[in-house]
């Protein structure tokens, strides 16, 4: 069983094709890299995965079961989600609650309505929040409201919530794209060891291509709402790469791999 299957996902805006006939499976327990240059469709294509938002055709499942297909969301696609576990750009913390009470929404799918809508977590509940901020490194502010800490320590707890989540598949946007090269490096560590230790299949979009390669086996590129590449990380080329980032050199040539790097088995571009 894939952790992710899409098929043929293609989505337009206006007269703009944001999502062109998209096709990718990735395995349970594999990191994968997302890359290309601002609007090639990286978010988008996350935003689907997730059934925040519906193709015009095409099919995508999630660890067996279908999220959405031919331009319509599955009905249970809320009992989908927890399945999911996706990381924001901007954290998606609420800032006047303390961190172990963010981390604790992500077991909100398991727990009865009434609980939910003021709060109420068992000890047990409570343990497993603090375990997974444990694990991130942030057990000493569980007590301390969300806005105090720095954007590394709130994407850090944002990771620590998929993990009380039970997540099987992580999706991270953009997860490190405001935050300096410590914090940065932080959170990369912590999602390769989510994906080592948890066996979670994590499919991260990244701008920065140096850290692409540093931390994922496995890379796909996208342009104009295209796979364009699909293959190991080893394989991408400077030339490739300064192609794919026409318009932003400095981050093509940030992830030049080493010399002697096989060349990229790229998928044909359209006319």
């Amino acid at each position: 069983m894939h952790a992710i299957h899409v098929s043929g996902l293609t989505k337009t805006f206006g007269s703009r094709r944001a999502l062109d006939d998209v096709s990718l499976t990735i395995a349970p327990g594999e990191m994968v890299a997302l890359i290309g240059a601002s609007g090639s469709g990286k978010s988008t294509l996350l935003r689907h995965l997730s059934g925040f938002v519906a193709g015009d055709c095409g099919e995508i499942c999630i660890c067996g079961e279908a999220v959405q297909n031919g331009g319509r969301i599955a009905r249970n696609v809320r009992d989908l989600r927890s399945h999911i576990g996706f990381i924001f750009q901007q954290f998606n913390l609420v800032g006047r609650l303390t961190l172990l009470t963010n981390v604790l929404t992500g077991q909100l799918h398991r727990i009865p309505t009434h609980r939910s809508l003021l709060r109420i977590f068992t000890r047990k509940e409570r343990d497993l929040g603090l375990q997974a901020l444990a694990e991130v490194g942030m057990e000493r502010y569980a007590f301390q409201r969300a806005s105090t800490l720095s954007g590394g320590q709130q994407q850090r707890a944002a990771i620590a919530r998929a993990l009380v989540q039970g997540a099987k598949v992580v999706l991270a946007d953009e997860p490190i794209a405001s935050l300096d090269p410590e914090s940065s490096r932080k959170v990369m560590e912590i999602l390769a060891r989510v994906n080592r230790e948890h066996g979670c299949a994590v499919l991260v979009s990244l701008h920065q291509v140096d850290v692409a390669l540093r931390y994922c086996p496995r890379v796909v590129a996208m342009r104009d709402g295209r796979v364009v590449y699909d293959g190991p990380a080893a394989g991408l080329s400077p030339e490739f790469l300064k192609d794919l980032y026409c318009c932003d050199p400095e981050a093509a040539s940030a992830g030049a791999p080493p010399a002697g790097a096989p060349e990229p088995v790229a998928l044909p571009l359209a006319a």
